[in-house]
């Protein structure tokens, strides 16, 4: 035995050797309890934002929601979040962002997301009520296309997460270039747009692929903030990510439209901003393009020159275009979501005229535009409080019984909106009836929330948690696209059907179409009566409404109840998630 030594060589690499064992199994216990720990958190949080618990924000219009979030706010003591009230939760939530280590990164979040909003409130509100004006059913239909591309990103989605310069950044490779883009065609349609949709008839296909552009590359960048708030958050402010999403493209969508209209608005600005009456409104559409088109550029130069990315960690680089690909086609050759599936694409049918055309029928008919967006500025802030209270109803067994509930209201919505229309008052709008109009809104905007947060809850309760983000955003594009798909078809439908004819007085020629708003105008300034035989909107809407209910009772609620009661392995494409 060595002199000073109290144990035997052997002994003492024995404990030594001992001692290395315990430190690597007290090691990885460490970490697969962390991992149980991470997986247990995230599956609480996607049901939390599935069921709507992130302060109601599921605003749906025109955005669409992003199919890729994944948190949303947890609380500390639900107890006592739940039994307080709204508006106090609500300040409890943005007391704790602002006070927050990550709040410089919040609101960088909430500016990018804002940005998406203004060129989507642009494209689903603003321009189609602008070119209503002077267009048919079937010209704005055309433009409606233009909205596709946010409801088909999935797409593309993994050649934006696979594809980028390490050094320069995994997101900002995409979020930087994209913003340029988007400044560029902002200012130069600064100066042009406002001409453009001044002849709207013979420049429609220009404005249309100059915003199926802008929308194609805001859908792009959704896609790339959506996988940087994941990391740019730290890992106990990651619930806070829905939200940055959610507060920034509703307020960047609310300018663009409710704001925008209002402030284009002649008799608006006459009123409430000019001292004497002028013949154009307080904004025009081209400086306020402009305008954002500098905002782009401003928050594009802090991220290049202020902002550092950290490198994709080495699971994220290994993760190929090809793999989620795959991935994606296994999901859709299972049979349940094809029946899923085919649920989703053909759900929204009987609401598409309500949602994309009664609005434009109530402007045609005299409801001014800023009477529009009073009504929108309303349905606002009673989604944003509904909506929290809508989540409560998708929790338990029977998710998706409100989903089939709503689905009925909806469908009344959609008759209601048939009746303000065609009892609109000849004098313009009366107070009284302005009600009418506000509740119709009201309910169909509460009834999509309700479907929407239902189609969330169950999406995350069946979705396979080895491919979660790939799993609910794959269904989610799908319902999206079932929104967006029959809008152009049934803005033709609306203009095939629609038979209106100008009669001039004896002695001033033969007659004309007069279906748009433009040549009803004409026929009235050369002493005409523009004479409606058969209204589109009506035969549309009632088909849709039929066939919708006819789907409802044979297939959708039979399915829907049977999908429902499925096992969750049955929903599952992956062998450990199946165990």
């Amino acid at each position: 035995m060595p002199k000073g030594s109290g144990k035997p060589k052997d002994a003492v690499h024995s404990s030594e050797s001992f001692k290395n064992t315990t430190k690597v199994k007290s090691r990885r216990k460490k970490k697969s309890l962390k991992i149980m720990e991470r997986r247990r958190t995230k599956e609480d949080v996607v049901s939390g934002e599935s069921s709507g618990s992130d302060v109601g924000i599921t605003i749906g219009s025109p955005r669409e929601r992003s199919p890729t979030r994944k948190y949303a706010f947890q609380i500390e003591d639900p107890a006592t979040y739940v039994n307080a009230p709204v508006t106090r939760r609500i300040a409890r939530k943005w007391r704790d962002i602002y006070s927050n280590k990550d709040s410089g990164n919040i609101m960088l979040l909430i500016a990018l997301y804002w940005l998406q909003g203004i060129p989507l409130g642009l494209a689903h509100g603003s321009i189609p009520f602008l070119l209503k004006e002077k267009l048919s059913f079937a010209q704005v239909g055309l433009f409606s296309l233009a909205g596709y591309p946010y409801s088909l990103k999935l797409f593309w989605s993994p050649l934006v997460d696979s594809v980028y310069n390490s050094k320069f950044g995994r997101r900002k490779s995409w979020i930087a270039p994209i913003q340029l883009i988007t400044a560029l065609i902002f200012w130069w349609m600064g100066s042009h747009i406002d001409s453009l949709v001044r002849e709207p008839a013979e420049h429609i296909h220009e404005i249309t692929y100059l915003f199926l552009a802008i929308v194609f590359l805001s859908a792009t960048q959704d896609i790339a903030v959506d996988g940087w708030a994941l990391t740019l958050l730290s890992e106990e402010n990651l619930p806070l990510a829905s939200t940055c999403q959610t507060v920034g493209i509703n307020c960047g969508f609310f300018l663009s439209f409710t704001v925008f209209l209002a402030l284009n608005s002649v008799e608006f600005s006459n009123k409430y901003i000019f001292s004497e009456p002028r013949d154009a409104g307080f904004l025009q559409l081209g400086p306020y393009m402009a305008f954002w088109a500098l905002a782009y550029v401003v928050v594009t130069l802090y991220l290049i020159v202020f902002k550092r990315e950290a490198r994709p960690t080495e699971d994220e680089s290994s993760f190929g275009i090809a793999k989620t690909y795959r991935t994606i086609w296994r999901i859709c050759k299972l049979p349940h979501m094809q029946q899923f599936i085919a649920v989703l694409l053909v759900a929204k049918l009987g609401f598409i005229p309500n949602d994309s055309t009664t609005q434009l029928k109530l402007i045609e008919r005299g409801l001014h535009r800023e009477e529009m967006a009073l009504a929108v500025l309303i349905d606002f802030p009673v989604q944003l409080i509904f909506g929290y209270y809508a989540a409560t109803w998708s929790q338990g067994e029977n998710k998706m019984k409100p989903w089939r509930v709503a689905f009925i209201l909806r469908l009344l919505c959609s008759v209601l909106g048939m009746a303000t229309v065609y009892y609109f008052p000849q004098d313009g709008l009366t107070s009284g009836y302005f009600y009418v109009v506000l509740l119709s809104k009201v309910a169909s905007s509460m009834a999509s929330t309700v479907q929407f947060v239902c189609i969330s809850a169950f999406v995350a309760q069946i979705a396979d948690p080895v491919i979660g983000g790939t799993y609910m955003t794959l269904l989610n594009t799908l319902s999206n696209f079932g929104g967006t798909w029959p809008v152009f078809f049934v803005m033709r439908a609306i203009d095939y059907f629609t038979s209106a004819t100008c009669i001039l007085p004896v002695g001033m020629g033969g007659s004309f179409p007069c279906s748009t708003q433009e040549s009803r105008t004409h026929c009235l300034k050369e002493g005409g009566v523009c004479n409606l035989r058969w209204d589109g909107y009506y035969i549309v809407s009632s088909a849709c409404v039929l066939l919708s209910m006819f789907l409802f009772v044979t297939y959708i609620h039979p399915t829907v109840l049977r999908l429902e009661r499925l096992p969750t392995q049955v929903w599952r494409v992956t062998k450990e998630s199946s165990r």
